[in-house]
């Protein structure tokens, strides 16, 4: 495994036409259920939780199992060759107190990616700014009283050609000063035409849930990935463009 390049020179190169062919056979004839329960693509930034440092942008798209548990595939783009880097559970509030102590560390919570503004749910051509900002409200009401559980399976901020080594464990962010949020989170607007500083305004109006305290623990030293237990409120944020 030594030998395979860590490039990502795979990425962009057309398909054969055999396998073009292949797959539009099985599109026709076969059964695509699971994937077709997908129902929102959403797109946020998730922080290692060994290396906090380190971030990748990551296009969710989730599925409702049932009213307390999703499940997400995680590519790295929303293109057509976007590659499959990992997967997200999210669970309702009710569920992830059940937990035992151990396994409540290894889950995140989203009120910070909602209340930045940071959580984007794409808008589609041609639907009109306002109406789709009321769906995505809709869907940001929910997410963030839901916590989540993270694996990325390809770390391709390493370059890596292939899906290498173990399953990393991922977290979320809680705080603007955890990575250089108005670089990264500004660049993904610039991409999708989105402004999370707007986001931020027109989701005041929704309420933070108490977090619990076993939550987010690659953050509970000192915020900053270096093991307090305090959870940042969004609005109290001493950010420069809050």
């Amino acid at each position: 495994m030594d030998k395979i390049p860590a490039t990502n020179d795979t990425k962009g190169q057309p398909e054969s036409l055999q396998n073009k062919i292949l797959e539009t056979g099985a599109g026709l004839t076969q059964n695509f259920a699971p994937p077709q329960r997908i129902c929102a693509h959403l797109n946020a930034f998730h922080a290692y939780a060994n290396d906090p440092t380190r971030h990748v942008e990551t296009n969710h798209y989730c599925a409702h199992v049932n009213d307390e548990v999703r499940q997400c595939l995680l590519y790295d783009s929303p293109e057509k060759n976007a590659r499959l880097i990992g997967i997200e559970y999210m669970i309702s509030a009710r569920l992830y107190e059940t937990l035992d102590q151990e396994e409540r560390k290894l889950w995140h919570s989203h009120v910070f990616e909602v209340k930045s503004g940071m959580l984007l749910m794409p808008r589609p051509t041609g639907i009109p700014e306002a109406v789709w900002e009321v769906a995505e409200n809709k869907e940001m009401e929910e997410v963030v009283t839901l916590y989540g559980k993270v694996f990325h399976l390809w770390q391709t901020d390493k370059g890596h050609k292939l899906p290498l080594g173990q399953p990393q464990l991922m977290t979320s962010f809680t705080d603007y000063d955890q990575f250089d949020f108005d670089k990264h989170v500004g660049d993904r607007d610039g991409r999708f035409g989105e402004d999370h500083r707007h986001k931020r305004e027109v989701r005041e109006y929704i309420k933070e849930p108490t977090i619990h305290p076993d939550a987010d623990a690659a953050w509970h030293k000192d915020g900053k990935g270096n093991g307090s237990t305090a959870h940042p409120s969004v609005t109290q944020s001493s950010h420069s463009n809050a």
